[in-house]
C-alpha cells in the first residue's frame, strides 16, 4: 500500500494533510494552508507528507516546498463535507497507512491513526447572528466532537484558544496556538509593483483599502457609512473580496449613499497583485465584527500601511499598539479616524514604522516548528519521552 522511509532506525511518520480549502474562494484558511504547510514540509524532511487536494497544481504553483521529496500531492475528487469526512479521508488514510491526519475545523468521526485538527475560531458560538441556523447547529456538534476526540488541537490566536477551552472544556495543554504569519517577501513597504495599481486606474497613496469576503461579519455597511461622512473630495474606497453570502446589502448601501463613483468592489484580484494594493494604499480600514485572527490586518501592517480596525475578539492581539482600534458599530469614530489619518502625514509615518515592527512578530516558520513538535509528540511519544 505504501513505502516508508527509515529515519534513525524507525519508520518516518506518514502525515496526511487535507488541503481541499487551498482552492476555491480566497479566505484566511486558504492562505493558512498554503503558507503554513509549505513551511511545515520544509521543516520536517524526516517526515513523509501526503497532501490531498482537488487542485494540486495550486500547491505546486504557490511554493517549491510542495514539490520536495518528502511531499506527495494526491489529486482527490471534491466531495461534500459528509462524504469527504466520513468516507474519502478515512479511506485514503487507511490506503496510505497514515500515522496522523491533519484537517481544518472538523476531523473524521472514524480514523485509524491520530487525528489532529486546526479550529481557527468558534465565531458561530460567540457571534451566531452572522451564520445560518443550519451552519450553527452542524458546527456546534462537529467542532465540539472534533476538539474533544482529536489527539491535539491547533488554533490561530489566544482568543480562539480561550473560546475552545471555555465553551468545549478542552484542556489547555491539548491546544497549541500557531499564530498566522506574513510572508515579508511579498508584503513589505515601498513603491514596487506600482504598475499593478495603474492597471486598475488607481494612484499610489491615493485610495483607502479594505480586504475581505463580502458578507455581513466583515461589517462593510459601517465602513460605507463612515466613508460617506468624509469631506469631498475624498480618495476612492477599494474593497477587495469575493461575494460570499448576504452580500446584496453592500451594493444596495453603495447605491443608497450614492457612492457608486468613489467605491470600487474588486473580486478578481489574484495572489500576485494583492500585495501591491496593500503597499500603495493610503490607509487600510477593517471594521470586522469578529475574527479568529484577522489575516488582512497583519498583511497591511507588514506592508507599512496605517491600519484602522476593530477592538474586538482576536484583532487587538494581532495589532498590538500599532493601529487605531475602534468599536465596530461606532460610525462617527471610524469616520473621524479615517479623516485624521488622511490629514496627518506625521501620524501615518509613525504608524507605518510601528506596523512593520509589529508584523515582524508573526512568522510562519515559528508556527511550522510548533506544528512539527506536536506531530512528534502525537506520532512518536515513546521516542520523545526517552530524550
Amino acid at each position: 500500500m505504501h513505502s516508508s522511509n527509515n529515519v534513525g532506525g524507525r519508520a518516518a511518520l506518514r502525515i496526511g494533510i487535507d488541503c481541499h480549502q487551498s482552492s476555491g474562494i480566497f479566505q484566511g484558511s486558504r492562505t493558512h494552508i498554503l503558507e503554513l504547510f509549505s513551511r511545515v514540509i520544509a521543516a520536517c524532511p524526516d517526515f513523509q507528507f501526503l497532501l490531498f487536494a482537488d487542485e494540486p497544481q495550486v500547491l505546486r504553483a504557490f511554493s517549491e516546498s510542495f514539490s520536495l521529496s518528502n511531499a506527495t500531492l494526491l489529486k482527490i475528487r471534491r466531495l461534500d463535507p459528509v462524504r469527504r469526512l466520513c468516507w474519502q479521508l478515512p479511506r485514503l488514510s487507511w490506503q496510505h497507512g497514515l500515522d496522523i491526519l491533519h484537517t481544518q475545523y472538523i476531523s473524521p468521526p472514524v480514523f485509524h491513526g491520530h487525528a489532529v485538527v486546526t479550529i481557527h475560531d468558534l465565531l458561530f458560538e460567540s457571534h451566531p447572528q452572522f451564520f445560518t441556523p443550519l451552519f450553527r447547529l452542524r458546527s456546534r456538534l462537529l467542532f465540539r466532537r472534533s476538539a474533544k476526540q482529536a489527539a491535539h488541537v491547533f488554533t490561530v490566536s489566544e482568543f480562539s484558544k480561550s473560546e475552545i477551552m471555555g465553551r468545549y472544556g478542552v484542556a489547555s495543554e491539548k491546544i497549541t496556538v500557531i499564530h498566522n504569519g506574513v510572508d515579508r517577501s511579498r508584503f513589505y513597504p515601498g513603491k514596487s509593483a506600482i504598475e499593478v495599481i495603474y492597471k486598475y486606474g488607481l494612484n499610489s497613496g491615493g485610495f483607502i483599502l479594505s480586504v475581505g469576503r463580502l458578507e455581513p461579519r466583515k461589517n462593510y455597511l459601517t465602513l460605507l457609512r463612515a466613508y460617506a461622512r468624509l469631506i469631498t473630495p475624498k480618495p476612492p474606497l477599494v474593497i477587495i473580496g469575493q461575494c460570499d453570502f448576504r452580500f446584496d446589502a453592500i451594493f444596495r448601501e453603495i447605491q443608497r449613499l450614492r457612492l457608486g463613483g468613489t467605491v470600487r468592489c474588486l473580486q478578481d484580484v489574484g495572489d500576485a497583485d494583492l500585495p501591491a494594493f496593500y503597499r500603495h494604499a493610503s490607509l487600510f480600514v477593517y471594521p470586522s465584527w469578529a475574527e479568529g485572527f484577522g489575516m488582512p490586518v497583519l498583511e497591511a501592517l507588514a506592508s507599512g500601511t496605517p491600519v484602522i480596525t476593530s477592538d474586538t475578539t482576536s484583532i487587538p492581539e494581532v495589532v498590538g499598539t500599532a493601529g487605531i482600534l475602534v468599536e465596530p458599530s461606532d460610525i462617527e469614530t471610524l469616520s473621524s479616524s479615517m479623516a485624521m489619518l488622511l490629514n496627518s502625514s506625521d501620524l501615518c509615518d509613525r504608524m507605518r514604522r510601528s506596523g512593520v515592527i509589529q508584523a515582524a512578530k508573526f512568522e510562519w516558520e515559528k508556527a511550522a516548528m510548533r506544528v512539527r513538535y506536536v506531530y512528534e509528540n502525537v506520532g512518536c511519544p515513546v521516542q520523545l519521552q526517552a530524550v
